[in-house]
């Protein structure tokens, strides 16, 4: 019988090195069962779809399409228990008929992913959160969120209609650094209700508590470098609230927050913090660095006469605390237009 003493003998490292093969294999090989299930009820859900639409298709009467589907549930949860509702072979069916090439379904979402997705009339709309799930690995949760805060209806009320037929096509596209700015950007998932008194510490501290959920809503590619990290000119020491880094772009992004309006003041200390990366932290393979001013109240028109008109580094975007609506998305763009509009005249 072998003791301890025996077993010290043994290199830790060694016995560590074991381990981890060990258990990359039992993760993958679970990985694997799991894909192939995952196909094999994709699959059998498209076909179930396939032979319902096909029974129904040529009759014109609606109530006995519904009688068929009412027996067959009974049927088929009778033989195999649950998972043969009258909803679900709905929700098959419909699969089906928002999928009809069985090529175009894909293995790496689940049923639970296409039961979100099938929600979702508008073809292009669909495609893209359907893109953007599989780009980024949305788990069934995130996608949720992703369509109830609007994030297509975000990036398409400031898209051109190339940019529009690639959202659908492809999902996000990062090119540029405007592309990594939204607005609004959506923070409901902060522990701070609107149209009560908060401070910018409050509403950095909650990012920093509910990270990933910020992370998410930033958008594909960012890693967290850190909050209130230092930098020091002549003994001065300045603090920018949020960095971070976009290994897309490859380049640093900084995030202050502002509750109010942004400033001429607040425009000019985020000139120093990029300039302050790009001179000396990002590397000769790196981007210019980005700097973003969050706020309540984004302030287009001081914005646009401080910096210059070729400017592609600093931008100010507007946060809400709640899940916007799509009229309110609408509105905020007119009348960002309308603003425009004046200030050129």
């Amino acid at each position: 019988m072998t003791n301890s003493k025996e077993i010290n003998l043994y290199d830790e490292n060694e016995i560590n090195s074991i381990y981890g093969n060990i258990k990359e294999l039992v993760i993958n090989s679970r990985n694997k069962v799991y894909s192939a299930v995952n196909t094999e009820m994709l699959n059998l859900y498209w076909n179930i779809g396939k032979i319902i639409m096909e029974i129904q298709q040529g009759d014109e009467r609606a109530s006995y399409g519904e009688a068929v589907l009412e027996k067959l549930s009974e049927k088929l949860t009778g033989e195999f228990g649950k998972g043969f509702s009258k909803r679900n072979l709905e929700r098959m069916r419909k699969f089906y008929i928002l999928f009809p090439i069985a090529t175009t379904v894909s293995s790496q979402l689940s049923w639970s992913h296409y039961l979100e997705l099938i929600k979702i009339d508008e073809e292009r709309k669909r495609d893209f959160y359907l893109k953007e799930t599989i780009n980024s690995r949305w788990s069934v949760r995130e996608l949720q969120r992703q369509r109830d805060s609007l994030l297509y209806e975000r990036l398409l009320l400031s898209a051109d209609k190339a940019k529009i037929l690639e959202l659908s096509q492809k999902g996000q596209v990062l090119r540029k650094s405007k592309d990594l700015v939204k607005d609004p950007f959506v923070l409901e998932f902060l522990d701070i209700k609107e149209n009560t008194d908060y401070l910018e510490t409050d509403l950095e501290k909650n990012i920093i508590e509910h990270l990933k959920e910020f992370l998410l809503e930033l958008g594909k590619g960012f890693s967290y470098v850190g909050n209130q990290v230092r930098l020091t000119l002549d003994e001065t020491h300045f603090y920018p609230d949020l960095v971070f880094y976009n290994r897309i772009l490859k380049c640093f992004v900084i995030i202050d927050l502002k509750i109010g309006k942004v400033t001429y003041h607040d425009i000019g200390q985020m000139q120093m913090y990029v300039n302050y990366y790009d001179r000396e932290i990002r590397s000769e393979d790196e981007n210019r660095t980005i700097g973003i001013l969050l706020s309540t109240n984004k302030n287009e028109t001081i914005v646009k006469y401080t910096l210059p008109e070729d400017n592609e580094t600093i931008f100010s975007s507007q946060f809400k605390l709640h899940m916007p609506t799509e009229e309110e998305l609408i509105n905020a763009v007119e009348e960002e237009k309308s603003n425009l509009k004046l200030m050129d005249e």
